[in-house]
């Protein structure tokens, strides 16, 4: 099975597949990772924690305020079984053992829990051990009911203002992400506001430099093409009008947008007003990390980890047991 399957849309007239739960059963096809949670001390975490392990999707290594993690578990009415618990008492200590875990490779992967990101990214980017020769990036898997396949886009979560070398870090970490889901060749757009070059709109400048980066082989293993505004990337009928030839106009498999401001307003516009459902990951470190929201859904949660398995199984060579 690959996530890329997508004849089944068109299968039934009125029907569509869950394209996260489709993760799910992509990532239930190899073999599980030890997985660590950070601060799974709400409801919302531990539930989203536990039930990915009950779906066998990870094998999870709570890590935390061992009283506010049972007290959570004894609200939710979770039963934790044996799953172990690394005391921690404060987000700080408890961000700081799970990537001591993931250095000495007794995980594959970490979890944010109810925890601030940026005490969670801290910990992560200050442990050297823990970079790669690129840049962290976060890459939202995004399933919207109206589009034929799983979107992703990147970056809306961590880098700010992303300079050349930064965006093609990002566009080469969602790439990775795509093959990790079997999506052989993803179709990569470089969003901006235009498809032409303006001197005076710096994002249309990178992209064209990141897509002269991917004809020198420097991005590799996809289409790319940019710049694109978002109507030409997804739609068909608006490349059509305008007449714009590409491999990827119409059908981007990924949108790399051109800072983070637009990219969180998109993902949002996507939630709320297009119902779309939402899965993270991290990208460029040493493990993969599902970086969840207090807001997400424990399907949502679910899918994240499914991601972090998937990713993990490629980078790694497998899980770890």
């Amino acid at each position: 099975m690959k996530i890329s399957d997508n004849a089944a849309v068109q299968a039934h007239e009125g029907w569509r597949p869950d394209r996260l739960e489709g993760l799910e059963q992509l990532a239930r096809e190899i073999e599980p990772i030890k997985v660590a949670v950070v601060c799974p001390e709400d409801g919302p975490s531990l539930t989203g924690a536990m039930e990915s392990q009950t779906r066998g999707l990870i094998e999870a290594v709570l890590v935390g305020d061992e009283a506010k993690i049972w007290q959570a578990a004894d609200d939710a009415g979770l039963d934790l079984g044996d799953t172990p618990i690394i005391a921690a008492d404060t987000a700080a200590r408890a961000a700081r053992t799970a990537v001591d875990l993931a250095v000495a490779g007794k995980v594959g992967g970490l979890m944010k829990g109810a925890l601030k990101t940026r005490v969670l990214m801290h910990a992560i980017i200050s442990e050297k051990a823990m970079r790669t020769d690129r840049r962290i990036s976060h890459v939202f898997a995004i399933d919207v009911a109206s589009y034929a396949r799983l979107l992703f886009v990147s970056d809306a979560a961590i880098n700010i203002r992303p300079d050349l070398s930064t965006l093609r870090d990002i566009t080469s970490n969602a790439i990775d992400l795509a093959h990790a889901l079997g999506i052989a060749r993803p179709k990569v757009a470089l969003l901006s506001a235009s498809e032409n070059i303006n001197e005076q709109i710096e994002s249309t400048i990178f992209a064209a430099a990141i897509c002269k980066m991917a004809d020198r082989g420097t991005i590799s293993g996809a289409d790319v093409d940019g710049p694109l505004a978002m109507d030409l990337a997804i739609s068909p009928k608006a490349a059509a009008i305008k007449g714009i030839v590409s491999d990827v106009a119409g059908q981007a498999d990924i949108l790399i947008v051109p800072d983070l401001v637009s990219g969180n307003i998109l993902v949002k516009d996507l939630d709320y007003l297009a119902n779309a459902e939402t899965a993270g990951i991290v990208m460029g470190a040493k493990v993969p990390i599902a970086l969840t929201s207090r807001a997400d859904t424990v399907a949502q949660r679910c899918a994240s980890a499914a991601l972090v398995r998937l990713v993990a199984a490629r980078t790694q060579g497998g899980g770890n047991k």
